[in-house]
């Protein structure tokens, strides 16, 4: 009777397993990982594309350096699944990106193997060589080892990091992961050779191994090769970029070809004394055809069936913010032909491809380079054109500096479009809009405004587009609208000025921005206790509407400011208004309403805004408590003042 195959997966509780696997053991690992990866995905959603084109590379990486004393560390970490499997987390792998599960990301809070967290990109050159300074300071860690994509190794602190560590000379590993292109060079060519270059005794140096991959190439293929050398390093002939700048590289190698990864990878391992650069080409969804087949590659799904790949499909409902910013932003487009369009590395995640469609050569990707893409904004605004910089929340905190000395500094009408501003569930605290109404609501010369819903979010991109008379940002959440009607056309709004939805006596709510429902809903929940709430949307947190404020605060026992966003945002300007008007010396009770101090892990953002207390119920009991509401008072008995 034949004994029944133990899949080699179920083998492995942790990476020192791996040690005892053969080369053939290990390629068939790769494939069970990368099923298991398709099958729990599946089920939970998130980043595959990225996460199948790293199988083979995962497991080579574990099976020849010694995680955890060696540190790997993923750029972005968004193709971290399978080393998430790899790594003791096999168990846990279907509450990615759910409430209370496993992040989406790297982090050093859930497991030794994850040695330095991300989810923004071009970090790990930097974060690998401190840990490389660390180890040759006397630390106890070993070698680190960085691997980064082809677009993340293009934003300039990656350059910045690579000129750093060539100059420093330490033995350090960056592994380019290149999906741009492939090499597939014929079955077993290039695995013998390099087998042969590992196996060589002694091994030579790793400039002669360098040089030899391309020798030993046949004719066409060694042509590609170069032809993939020089479109990395933009250097024809003679050495690359990455020699220039100090290091050794190898390359370019099949990502996907165990028989080529191992012994390269146990050859730099056995003789770098410097800092080694691989460069891998790999595929994104490489193994499951509809991610292959598909334009983004699978790069972010919903859930799917695994046999179709058919993604799962929300209950139909209203448009979503970002594509409601994109057909807006493109009609003003076609009445103003000043109008352009900048955004890094996200034309579809900030829904400018809508006008890219329309209008190609107005519209700007510069790629992961968000310093680049403001300051770029703002030559075009020097110029006389009128930029739109389309750039999440998170993201804009990349080009602060620039926002501040190149927009700011010089009045110039640059108009920042920031989506997934508030909480944006299962990507998490990382991806987080919470911080940019402080970080821009305190620089002169700028207008900050946030949509209360899809309609207003129009009349801002009207108003933006009319606005030259200096920088100017709005800012709107993820996902779907309210389902409000939407205009025709935007109307260009007054600045600084803000609007009274729902009227009341005892109470008032002052709104900034996408939680506006919420405020209306707690005004009913006041009702039904007896209390009247004035619900007030100010629009604007700069200039702030001070003729409203002093309304709200002459007229009702308390004021409530609530907003999707940090401590130091539109409630602290309101704070500072009133202490400079004398109004706090009243009585006036008033309280502020923000995402709190923490970071907030990911969870639905129903579930993550109950966790930050800023839910309905949240509001009407603050509203309660400023009024010292024991009981329910009589209408206008709070203060015997109406609005």
């Amino acid at each position: 009777m034949t004994r029944p195959v133990t899949p080699t997966l179920d083998r492995v509780a942790g990476p020192s397993d791996l040690k005892a696997l053969s080369d053939t053991e290990l390629a068939r690992l790769a494939q069970e990982l990368r099923a298991e990866t398709v099958s729990a995905v599946s089920e939970t959603g998130g980043h595959l594309g990225s996460s199948l084109g790293v199988v083979e590379l995962t497991v080579a990486i574990h099976a020849v350096f010694n995680t955890p004393f060696d540190k790997l560390i993923w750029d972005v970490g968004h193709q971290c699944y399978p080393h998430k499997i790899l790594t003791g987390r096999r168990d846990r792998i279907r509450t990615l990106r759910q409430e209370g599960g496993l992040s989406g990301f790297t982090k050093r809070s859930e497991s030794e193997y994850d040695p330095f967290g991300a989810a923004h990109s071009s970090t790990s050159i930097s974060a690998a060589l401190g840990f490389t300074l660390g180890r040759d300071m006397g630390q106890p860690t070993g070698d680190a080892i960085a691997v980064i994509g082809d677009g993340s190794i293009s934003a300039g602190m990656a350059y910045e990091a690579l000129n750093n560590a060539g100059h420093e000379g330490r033995r350090l590993f960056v592994i380019l992961n290149d999906n741009e292109m492939s090499i597939a060079p014929p079955t077993g060519a290039m695995s013998r050779y390099l087998s042969g270059l590992y196996a060589g005794s002694p091994l030579g140096p790793l400039k002669d191994m360098a040089e030899g991959f391309e020798r030993a190439l046949p004719g066409p293929l060694r042509d590609s090769a170069r032809r993939a050398r020089q479109l990395v390093t933009g250097m024809p002939g003679g050495g690359t970029l990455f020699e220039e700048l100090g290091f050794s590289y190898l390359g370019p190698i099949d990502g996907h070809d165990m028989g080529a990864l191992l012994p390269v990878l146990r050859a730099a391992r056995a003789r770098a004394t410097g800092p080694v650069l691989l460069h891998v080409c790999t595929v994104k969804g490489k193994g499951y055809e509809p991610a292959e087949s598909s334009a983004d590659k699978y790069h972010g799904v919903a859930k799917f069936d695994v046999a179709s790949g058919t993604q799962a499909k929300g209950k139909p409902g209203a448009p979503s913010y970002t594509s409601v910013f994109g057909k807006a932003l493109t009609e003003e487009a076609a009445r103003d032909p000043r109008i352009m369009a900048v955004t890094a590395a996200m034309p579809d995640g900030t829904g400018v491809a809508t006008m890219a469609k329309r209008f190609p050569s107005r519209v700007f990707d510069v790629g992961i380079a968000e310093q680049h893409g403001v300051t770029f904004a703002a030559g075009m605004a020097a110029s006389g054109l009128r930029p739109f910089a389309a750039i999440y929340s998170t993201f804009l905190q990349r080009g602060y500096d620039q926002v501040v000395h190149d927009v700011a500094l010089q009045n110039l009408p640059v108009r920042f479009a920031i989506d997934r501003a508030g909480l944006v569930g299962a990507d998490g605290a990382t991806h987080a809009g919470a911080f940019d109404v402080a970080y821009l609501a305190n620089l002169p010369n700028f207008t900050v405004m946030a949509a209360a819903d899809e309609a207003e979010l129009v009349h801002m991109v009207a108003t933006a587009a009319a606005h030259d008379a200096g920088p100017i940002a709005f800012r709107y959440p993820r996902g779907e609208g309210t389902g409000v009607a939407l205009p025709e056309r935007g109307e260009v709004l007054e600045i600084g000025k803000g609007r009274v939805v729902r009227e009341g006596s005892h109470v008032a709510i002052l709104s900034f921005g996408a939680h506006l429902a919420e405020c209306i809903a707690a005004a009913e929940a006041l009702e039904a206790r007896g209390v009247t709430a004035t619900v007030a949307d100010a629009r604007f947190a700069k200039p702030l509407d001070t003729a409203l404020i002093a309304q709200l605060a002459d007229h009702h026992g308390a004021l409530i400011t609530v907003e999707q966003g940090a401590e130091g945002g539109f409630g602290a300007h309101v704070l500072h208004h009133l202490a400079r008007s004398g109004r706090l010396d009243r009585g006036l009770a008033i309280r502020t309403m923000t995402l709190p101090d923490r970071f907030i892990d990911q969870a639905s953002p129903a579930r993550m805004y109950a966790e930050a207390g800023l839910t309905a119920g949240d509001i009407a009991a603050t509203a309660l408590q400023a009024l010292g509401v024991a009981s329910v008072p009589a209408a206008g008995a709070a203060t015997g003042r109406r609005a």
